[in-house]
């Protein structure tokens, strides 16, 4: 989710649903430590639960960079062993390190010596050619023996030679059994599923044979799955749409005071009317406007109007039909 789970987006998200736990986008060691940590790091309070996620494979900087995000007030550091972007592999980033688990092992061990928050891991099924169960079984094993306790693991294998990010999202098969294997086999551990999951009922499904789901690009592309899944946590009381567009809109006003750009922010909300009537046109009006000089939250505002007319139309017209179906019935009653 690199680029995409900023500060503004996960401030958008918890709007949806406060018991979830918040990922960063992957961070690599580097950027934090000779980049702009402020802009790495920066966060509002009512992201927490949160955790950050790492992309190195140095245990030095990787314990340095854990130390940073236990001193800014992070609930967890997740080191990423899944990405399989070519961008990252080349420093040694990502999932070409679930070829060395003695590595990770030890890059994890050394995170935790730091700090007394939980260091996870999240990692694909294999790679490559170490794609089979056995492999998986044994690099889980070897990361679990430092004391790490929980995995969220992405059920597809990495194809790092051959395939591009985007088609390794999709075309190699979800083995979803491997997953729920690893946790039979190891059931003192937490193993989290991840991979292709768009459904609440997919969520609770994978939530009766694992111990935590986690969602990545559905929840940017459709975030009111999230609010769907409140009842999974007890409550049945869901927010509205409108509601969380009203919240947003507060924060994205301060922020726009503090010097952000309307766009930096209206991006991660195109997705929020997905599936229903006005949808499109509330993502085009956006996409075209957000972006012009002098723009501001009217935008969004009339964005929204546009969503509530097409909603209304698409009412009306469902009424008309329904009437019209029982005048139809009430017809052919009368001449029976």
């Amino acid at each position: 989710m690199m680029d995409w789970t900023d500060r503004h987006d996960r401030y958008f998200l918890r709007l949806f649903n406060p018991h979830v736990r918040l990922y960063t986008e992957m961070v690599t060691t580097g950027a934090l430590i000779h980049g702009d940590t402020n802009r790495f790091l920066k966060y509002d309070a009512l992201e927490h639960p949160l955790a950050l996620q790492l992309g190195g494979s140095n245990p030095a900087d990787l314990a340095l960079c854990t130390k940073m995000a236990e001193d800014w007030g992070y609930d967890e550091v997740n080191l990423n062993v899944g990405c399989p972007s070519d961008r990252v592999q080349h420093n040694k980033i990502g999932a070409c390190l679930m070829a060395e688990p003695d590595l990770v092992a030890e890059c994890i061990a050394t995170m935790q010596a730091t700090v007394k928050i939980p260091v996870t891991v999240k990692h694909r099924i294999g790679i490559d050619n170490l794609d089979g169960y056995d492999h998986l079984a044994k690099f889980v094993e070897t990361v679990a023996k430092t004391g790490c306790q929980t995995f969220i693991v992405h059920a597809r294998i990495a194809i790092l030679a051959g395939l591009s990010p985007k088609e390794n999202r999709d075309i190699p098969p979800l083995r979803y059994e491997d997953v729920y294997r690893l946790k039979r086999d190891f059931p003192h551990l937490e193993i989290h599923i991840n991979g292709g999951i768009k459904t609440v009922a997919e969520v609770a499904e994978h939530w009766q044979q694992t111990d935590g789901v986690m969602i990545g690009r559905e929840a940017y592309h459709n975030p009111y799955i999230l609010a769907e899944s409140l009842p999974l946590f007890g409550v049945n009381t869901l927010p509205s749409r409108d509601e969380i567009l009203s919240q947003y809109m507060e924060f994205m006003a301060k922020e726009m005071q503090e010097g952000v750009s309307l766009t930096h922010m209206t991006r991660h909300i195109l997705g929020l009317y997905q599936g229903l009537p006005g949808a499109r046109k509330w993502r085009q009006y956006i996409s075209q406007n957000a972006h012009l000089k002098g723009a501001g939250l009217e935008v969004v505002t009339q964005a929204a109007e546009q969503v509530k007319h097409a909603m209304e139309t698409a009412a009306l017209a469902a009424s008309i039909d329904k009437q019209s179906q029982q005048e139809e019935q009430q017809n052919r009653e009368g001449t029976q």
